[in-house]
């Protein structure tokens, strides 16, 4: 698919124009920074979803100074992070928030949703589940979903660091593209793997203690920055590409 049939072939499927530019901006920022399995590709997905409800809009139920949850409601879980992300940037927790987002798939590149809020000056945790596509090293039936998890750092020097690992050493998207084979979809380390495994049981069974109800969700902790660290870490770093930074 060329870029310029994004937003045609996403309005095609019913979305109103706002929720055309929030899909199509995830789609084309993916395909930017080479990640092309949460791409494009996934619009061609979303074309033969049955379960597809461009009319859904999420809700926030709940709303506390340090704590929020959020129903999917049936929208695609992009539009409910980025109404989510939107919320936090707009009122900011005085301290720090934990954000529960129940029925929130699929939700894309997390790093995309943490990098806005360290753009906005805040500190952010992200993490969701999907399907359970992960095994355990020792074989058996898929257990977990790939779980992502993601990590961004707000910086004085207006370059925050964004640290985003998905626990598989490929991930769904990859398969979806053509890039890898169902078979390759397994924890990343290879001898090591138990340790990929082991963090996507911890952020699985973390999301289905929070999320109130069946299904897959997303679990959100922004807070407040009380120190500066970026600055430092990268000059000590000494030029050596960290996660997130633009490619050169």
């Amino acid at each position: 698919m060329r870029p310029d049939e994004a937003r045609p072939r996403l309005a095609a499927l019913g979305f109103r124009p706002t929720d055309v530019e929030t899909l199509a901006a995830h789609f084309l920022s993916a395909e930017a920074h080479g990640q092309a399995s949460h791409g494009l590709a996934r619009i061609e997905w979303l074309e033969s979803w049955p379960e597809l409800d461009p009319a859904a809009r999420p809700r926030r139920l709940v709303s506390e100074p340090g704590y929020e949850r959020w129903d999917g409601a049936g929208a695609l879980g992009y539009l409910t992070l980025a109404a989510v992300v939107a919320a936090q940037l707009d009122s900011p927790p005085a301290r720090s928030r934990l954000v529960v987002c129940t029925r929130t798939f699929p939700t894309g590149t997390l790093g995309y949703w943490v990098r806005q809020l360290a753009e906005g000056g805040l500190v952010a945790l992200l993490t969701a589940t999907s399907p359970r596509r992960l095994s355990s090293p020792t074989g058996g039936d898929p257990l977990t979903g790939t779980n992502p998890l993601a990590i961004a750092i707000p910086s004085g020097d207006g370059a925050p660091i964004v640290s985003d690992v998905s626990m598989g050493a490929v991930t769904h998207g990859d398969v979806l593209a053509g890039r890898a084979k169902p078979e390759e979809l397994v924890p990343f380390g290879g001898p090591q793997a138990h340790k990929a495994f082991a963090l996507a049981v911890g952020l699985q069974l973390l999301v289905d203690a929070l999320v109130p109800e069946e299904g897959l969700g997303a679990v959100l902790l922004v807070a407040r920055p009380e120190a500066d660290p970026a600055p430092a870490f990268r000059e000590l770093a000494a030029g050596v590409r960290l996660p997130g930074d633009r490619a050169r």
